[in-house]
């Protein structure tokens, strides 16, 4: 069979410091023998590429369909079992690092999706079971019990996760809190989304590299695929592996991709110490900056939405004045009063839009700075008099003792709430000396509004607390420093949490303003889809500022929040590995 290599590498060696990874990329099916010499002959494709790391896609020892959960059981493998003992000797025959991903019966009694990492010598050294089930898997398999491990080896730190892991934060975010450099991702995804956004955005929100591995072919077995399609509402074309393996950089950039279709072998050298930088441009540390005991929400009891659906639609604003620092006042009350009589309920601007380049300049007084802020205000009340329209941007708060840096909810009546940055930001902090306690949620005349304020929007939490209050949309003033934020940052927060997100930012290298809103056509297996399925399990409906335009304006659907259900029994909210978190995000 014809194998396609894709090179990112410097020559026939890696660099000095450099470490040569590779994922595989092919198709399984119901014969676990076949499986394996084609797992072996991957092995030993990339042994004679020079790869030192090498990822296998998931649930590699069998098509991932089962008839019922004895069946996956007698197809599984078992780590003492001849399957698991030829990848060991391939791995010591090729001196790579071997992360395969196989069904497993293990002695306790439960069959779980488990990666297994095999050492150089051929020793079996880490596993780490599936936390986060899609689907049938539920039917047929058992989550994981407890975290994945961080492996410490001499050429770097590997983490494990799998597939619907990465959907969602948690799994990759706790690796990478826990000091993983190189996470290593096996897939079994049908999933468009999964190359273009779940798989590239883990590496910049956690600054770490991603090694994933996808199948291709088809995803059940061929006598059965056309019944599997009509019950799970995907056409048969769609429910094939979608290929596109990939290594992605720290900072988001995919260094090297597979095709779509085909087998492949995607072959990288990486700088592994790149992942121990965690600064933003502006110098801020995203991991030093987290704060975990804000974050215990996550690790509660999963209770479902208890608040009613906000809006069937309303219309929203991301407006963007050209002019700076005193000069934007006036244009943006001109600019939130042209989108309210547009229809706009909701209008957000750039954080702390009336300062030069979003940054308090060194140079301004703190009467000058008051002065400022208030006249702002002033005018955006006045922009929106007569309506019960909302506009939301960011602003100093009180000075003097203990300042914070405040999203805030204008309408008619002025200042109505006030959201605190809850995380430390270095270009801020010469003059930011509060942080807020909490993330509050407002009841507004289209559903639940969370403010969320610049830098804020980088830690995947910060979302997460929103939707567990029951948020339906998210106001965002913030600056973009790097491209990934508007490229997959942003649409994973609102794709992950099934949020609308309105974020405001001033034109520059991290892209522009965005609306990400949410479509109706989402849960798999249901019956009221309006269009067939287009191949993505989890992303928004994305809407981009025009480079030449000062407003974006968007019909959204917060209603739409309501549902959470990627596919049967996955929910993206409460199917979080919450019992796990304690050990991984809140640091105990």
């Amino acid at each position: 069979m014809s194998l396609t290599v894709v090179r990112a590498v410097d020559g026939a060696e890696p660099a000095a410091g450099h470490l040569r990874v590779a994922a595989a990329q092919y198709g399984v099916s119901t014969d676990v023998e076949a499986n394996l010499a084609t797992a072996l002959r991957f092995v030993a494709a990339a042994g004679a590429e020079g790869v030192e790391v090498l990822v296998l896609p998931e649930f590699g020892n069998h098509v991932s369909w089962y008839t019922d959960r004895e069946h996956a059981r007698r197809m599984a493998v078992t780590f003492d079992g001849p399957y698991v003992a030829a990848l060991a000797a391939a791995a010591a025959e090729h001196h790579l690092w071997l992360m395969a991903n196989c069904v497993v019966a293990q002695a306790d009694g439960r069959t779980t999706g488990t990666n297994m990492l095999f050492s150089p010598d051929g020793e079996l050294v880490a596993t780490s079971d599936k936390q986060v089930l899609m689907g049938s898997e539920r039917l047929h398999l058992d989550p994981a019990v407890a975290n994945g491990p961080v492996v410490e080896t001499p050429v770097a730190r590997f983490g494990m996760y799998s597939c619907m892991d990465g959907v969602i934060n948690e799994t990759p975010r706790g690796l990478a809190v826990r000091g993983a450099q190189v996470l290593l991702n096996s897939l079994n995804s049908f999933a468009l989304d999964e190359a273009s956004l779940h798989i590239p955005v883990r590496a910049p929100e956690n600054r770490v590299w991603i090694v994933a591995a996808n199948k291709v072919g088809p995803l059940a077995p061929p006598d059965a695929i056309g019944e599997v399609a009509k019950g799970v509402g995907v056409p048969v074309e769609r429910l094939h592996g979608a290929g596109d393996s990939q290594v992605v950089a720290p900072d988001g950039t995919v260094v090297a991709m597979a095709p779509r279709t085909g087998e492949a072998l995607v072959v990288a050298d990486i700088d592994v110490a790149l992942a121990d930088d965690k600064r933003r441009p502006d110098g801020t540390d995203v991991m030093a900056s987290r704060r975990p005991e804000l974050y215990a929400p996550l690790a509660g009891e999963p209770r479902g939405r208890v608040a009613p659906a906000g809006a069937e639609e309303t219309v929203v604003a991301a407006v963007s004045p050209t002019t700076e620092g005193a000069d934007a006042l006036a244009e943006a009350a001109r600019l939130v009063r042209a989108a309210v009589d547009a229809g706009a309920q909701l209008v957000v601007l750039p954080e702390l839009y009336c300062f030069e380049g979003g940054v308090l300049d060194p140079a301004l007084d703190a009467e000058e700075i008051e002065e400022r802020t208030h006249l702002a205000v002033a005018t955006l009340t006045d922009a929106v008099h007569g309506t019960e329209a909302l506009v939301v941007t960011s602003l100093p708060g009180e000075l003097g003792e203990g300042v914070s840096h405040d999203a805030v909810l204008v309408s008619a009546e002025g200042v109505v709430a006030r959201q605190p940055q809850l995380h430390h930001v270095e270009r801020h902090s010469t003059w930011v000396t509060s942080l807020g306690a909490e993330l509050t949620v407002h009841e507004v005349p289209f559903g639940r509004l969370a403010l969320v304020v610049g830098d804020d929007a980088v830690y995947p939490e910060t979302f997460r607390l929103a939707v567990l209050a029951d948020a339906d949309v998210v106001a965002l003033p913030f600056t973009a420093l790097e491209a990934w934020e508007t490229s997959t940052g942003l649409v994973e927060r609102s794709g992950e949490n099934r949020l609308v997100v309105v974020a405001a930012t001033r034109q520059g290298p991290g892209g522009a303003s965005l609306v990400c809103d949410l479509p109706h056509d989402f849960t798999l297996w249901s019956p009221h889809w309006s269009a067939p399925f287009a191949g993505v399990i989890s992303h928004p409906e994305v809407r981009g500022a025009d480079p030449a335009a000062d407003t974006l304006l968007v019909t959204a659907h917060p209603a739409e929040a309501v549902n959470r259900f990627v596919s049967r029994g996955t929910d993206l909210v409460d199917g979080r590995p919450w019992e796990l978190l304690r050990g991984t995000l809140l640091g105990s």
